[in-house]
Formats: structure tokens, C-alpha cells, sequence
């Protein structure tokens, strides 16, 4: 342990680690006895029977439920994914601008979209549309999902370049300074590369954020996965349809937080490579 680690927190001794062993054990007895009083009651009800649950492993229901429910979420994840880091590029080097004006403004917006909850900004905007009438009823839902996700998620990575380009050490600018780059150059050309990669784990956890998201499109009628198991299941086992559904978010979502655990674990190795500590080369002797 190093000794800032040492300072920021004391280890835990024999007595501190036991009680944390048997708080950790009851812990997990607790949400045991839950889940099975859960089941036991959902069992007395009727709610495991097989017949309620076999629908779902028929091609039918995959064909003509699940798969276009999955493929609307992805498609309305992977539109806000593209625009989100769009909006957090311009947005993150507006806040690092020397112009206050624009460091200012670029503040502002960030703060109030971050502040602002994504369902009612997809309200908004669905509403907004709808008064509009510049689109096609139908696009309408997943334009307003795809706007919300960009304005909230789009400033939470604008906030990861902000503190990316401000984690790097001062030498980097200053050393670009010495060799004629200016501002500008230096942010686009060494501090803005350096910080996403610095970054990249991060940003791959915020895109959990924004499929995870996504399924609040259904409150505004658009069909993504979870609304699609709604209406599946609403004239059917609806409890089963969203515990599907629930299912395969799971999946998907610890599917890509094992890529953001793996790209952290892979840049770290390569920045501890990087920063491993040279020896110095041998000092000729002087001829005497």
C-alpha cells in the first residue's frame, strides 16, 4: 500500500475484517430469504407455471416481438451514442475555451441539460414535435428518445472531457507551447487525444447509460424493447413479458460493462508500461 493510499483510508484490522465477512454474509442471507419469499409467492399465485412462460421461447414471439423491440433500442441507443459524443466533444472544448464568452455559454448549457430529467425531456420534445408538425407522426417518438439522450448524455461527456483535459499534467501544454503550437493546436493535437483515451472507459460505462435510457421511450409510445413486451403482454403474461425483458437488458448491460471493465484494465496495463520508470544510461568514463 502506497502512503497516499495509506492516507486516504485506514486498513481494516482482524476485528474490522470479520465484522465486515459476517455483515457481508447476512447481507446475502437477507436478499435470499427476499427472493424466495418473492417466488414462493409468485409460485402460490400461479405466476411460474410453465404455460406461462414457454411463449417465449416460440420463434413467433422472437420474430415479431423481441427482435424488433431489441432493434429499436439499438437503434435509438446507437443514434444518441453518435450524437452524445458529438454534443460532449464541442460542448467539453467550449467549457475549456479562453474565451469566457463561450466557456460561459457553453456552461450553462451543459449545466441545465444535465440537470434537467431525460423523461421529461423526452416529453418535451415529443410534444414540442407533435405541435411542430415538421416530421411524420410515426418518427416522431424515436426523434424525441434520440434528442433527450444526446442534450442529458452529451453533457454528462462533455463534463468527462472537461475533467480529462484537466487531469493531464501541465508539462503536456506547456511543453507544446515551447515547440510553437498554440491553444488550439495543443488542445486538438496532444491534451483532447490523450484525454479520451483517459477517458474511454468512462464514455463506454456512460453508453450503458444511454441503452439503459432508452426504455423510458416507452412511455412516449415509442417501440423499443420494453414497450414491445408491454403490449405483448398485455393481453397475456405480463409479468413474464417484462421479467424477459428485464432479462435481456441484464445481458446486454453487463455485456457492455464487461467491455468498459476490460478496456479500463487494458489502457491501465498500457499506461503503467508507459510510465514504468527508466533506468539511466551508464555515464561514460572520462579519459584521463
Amino acid at each position: 500500500m502506497t502512503t497516499r493510499q495509506s492516507v486516504l483510508f485506514d486498513a481494516p484490522g482482524p476485528r474490522a475484517r470479520r465484522r465486515i465477512i459476517i455483515t457481508n454474509i447476512v447481507g446475502i442471507l437477507v436478499f435470499l430469504g427476499a427472493a424466495l419469499f418473492v417466488l414462493k409467492g409468485l409460485y402460490d399465485q400461479g405466476q411460474l407455471a410453465p404455460e406461462l412462460w414457454t411463449p417465449f421461447l416460440t420463434q413467433e414471439v422472437w420474430e415479431f416481438t423481441i427482435i424488433p423491440g431489441l432493434v429499436n433500442t439499438f437503434r435509438a441507443a446507437a443514434a444518441a451514442i453518435v450524437t452524445s459524443v458529438v454534443f460532449g466533444l464541442l460542448f467539453g472544448v467550449g467549457r475549456l475555451s479562453h474565451n469566457k464568452s463561450i466557456a460561459w455559454l457553453s456552461g450553462i448549457i451543459v449545466e441545465f441539460f444535465r440537470a434537467v430529467p431525460v423523461l421529461l425531456m423526452m416529453i418535451f420534445f415529443w410534444l414540442l414535435l407533435g405541435q411542430l408538425k415538421v416530421l411524420e407522426p410515426a418518427d416522431i417518438p424515436f426523434v424525441a428518445v434520440v434528442l433527450a439522450l444526446t442534450f442529458y448524455n452529451g453533457s454528462v461527456i462533455a463534463e468527462l472531457v472537461r475533467s480529462g483535459v484537466h487531469g493531464l499534467p501541465k508539462g503536456q501544454r506547456e511543453a507544446a507551447m515551447a515547440i510553437g503550437m498554440t491553444r488550439g493546436q495543443s488542445m486538438r493535437s496532444i491534451e483532447l487525444p490523450q484525454a479520451l483515451v483517459a477517458m474511454l472507459p468512462s464514455l463506454v460505462s456512460q453508453f450503458v447509460v444511454i441503452l439503459k435510457d432508452s426504455a423510458l421511450g416507452s412511455i412516449i409510445t415509442y417501440s423499443e424493447l420494453l414497450r414491445s413486451m408491454q403490449i405483448y403482454g398485455s393481453s397475456g403474461p405480463i409479468l413474464q413479458a417484462l421479467a424477459v425483458a428485464a432479462v435481456l437488458f441484464i445481458i446486454i448491460n453487463f455485456t457492455l460493462s464487461g467491455v468498459a471493465n476490460w478496456l479500463a484494465r487494458f489502457l491501465g496495463s498500457r499506461t503503467a508500461g508507459r510510465t514504468r520508470p527508466v533506468s539511466a544510461p551508464p555515464v561514460a568514463a572520462k579519459a584521463g
